[in-house]
């Protein structure tokens, strides 16, 4: 077993949402996707034309393995080389996968970092799942291979993340006032998210919940807070959201982005930056309803409009995983008392409930909770 910064860990895995490569991929990922839900599939054909548009394939495969080769040039940097791995939830490379072969290798004890950075199901518990799943799954078929993972708790406000994203959005400011000449305070700065259920939210973190919306506004407060002292733009914190699904009679979290650039060119605003905040890559979410809808919504009400992009393999944030990684390793060494089982250091367990009912979740005994107990992310 090494000795260096990462021990006890043999390898580190990056745990992704995924998404599909191949126009043939596409529906069956899709169905992946939304199992369970009874989406109709002309809604899903729907969808599927977003990628159908770009030769079937998702920009997150490749923004991910980008992830995965600089964070394991800045562990070999730092002198705790490690294999680093990539799996996902809902496309190949999947998590069980990714696992079976880490064992195979010999692998006894893996780190895992989530390429989504908020507490909420669909963000985190959702994740954990997955990993108790495939690790289930590894078991019964390969009771001889004992295989152990750990997990990095939600990350979004490490300055690492925040910093990084706000100096991004200060750099599409920037650019967008030297395009277009137009004054700092015609300007606006919205930050975006992806939308969930209200009751989602409202379960996300410790009691009494709200940590999903909470951990949004004070990095969208913060990143503002940077470009208005920057570039002059007004400190007016603003987060709006994408991508909503799900039935009309289901209240999830607005505005959506659309409609928020829609009030802000009424308001007289005429230029608006549009920062991904809620996301570390980019999805269909933020190519489609950013780059084509929200922009083709600005520029129907003249405004100047510029995408931030998402944080990716940028330095400062590899840094920061990096970061993360180290310290969670020196927590395990310190701690008797953190099994290889204990899984988050930082989430309660029952945290971010599965709103369709209790599943085996890495980070807590396999016992369902007998209520909401919140968690801290």
């Amino acid at each position: 077993m090494p000795t260096d910064a990462l021990a006890p860990y043999d390898a580190v895995l990056i745990h992704s949402f995924g998404g599909p490569e191949r126009q043939e991929d596409v529906l069956p990922f899709l169905e992946r996707v939304t199992g369970g839900r009874g989406i109709p599939r002309e809604r899903l054909e729907e969808v599927g034309s977003h990628y159908t548009a770009r030769g079937g394939r998702s920009p997150i495969n490749d923004e991910t393995r980008a992830l995965r080769d600089a964070l394991a040039t800045e562990l070999e940097r730092r002198g705790a080389p490690r294999p680093v791995v990539w799996g996902n939830r809902f496309a190949e490379p999947f998590t069980a996968q990714t696992l079976t072969d880490a064992a195979e290798h010999g692998w006894r004890r893996l780190i895992a970092i989530t390429t989504s950075a908020y507490p909420s199901y669909s963000g985190c518990r959702s994740y954990r799942e997955d990993l108790a799943s495939a690790l289930t799954e590894i078991r019964r078929a390969h009771p001889d291979m004992p295989l152990h993972v750990d997990r990095i708790s939600p990350y979004a406000t490490h300055p690492g993340f925040s910093q990084t994203t706000a100096r991004l959005a200060a750099d599409a400011v920037a650019a967008l006032l030297q395009d277009t000449g137009l004054p700092a305070d015609s300007v606006r700065l919205v930050c975006v998210t992806h939308s969930i259920p209200h009751a989602q939210d409202d379960m996300s973190g410790l009691p009494p919940g709200g940590a999903y919306t909470r951990w949004h506004h004070e990095i969208t407060a913060a990143v503002t807070h940077h470009v208005a002292v920057t570039h002059g733009l007004p400190d007016l914190p603003d987060l709006a959201y994408c991508s909503r699904s799900g039935p009309p009679t289901q209240p999830w979290l607005e505005p959506d982005i659309s409609d928020r650039i829609t009030a802000l060119a009424a308001d007289g605003v005429r230029g608006v930056v549009v920062a991904p905040v809620g996301f570390t890559a980019d999805h269909m979410e933020v190519v489609y309803d950013l780059d084509e809808t929200a922009a083709a919504v600005a520029h129907s009400h003249a405004m100047a409009f510029t995408r931030v992009p998402t944080v990716r393999c940028d330095p400062e944030f590899v840094a920061a995983l990096a970061d993360l990684i180290t310290e969670r390793a020196a927590q395990v060494r310190d701690h008797d008392d953190i099994s290889p089982r204990a899984g988050d250091i930082g989430c309660a367990r029952g945290c971010c409930p599965n709103p369709r009912g209790w599943r085996p979740a890495v980070g807590e005994d396999d016992v369902e909770p007998t209520a909401f107990s919140g968690g801290q992310a």
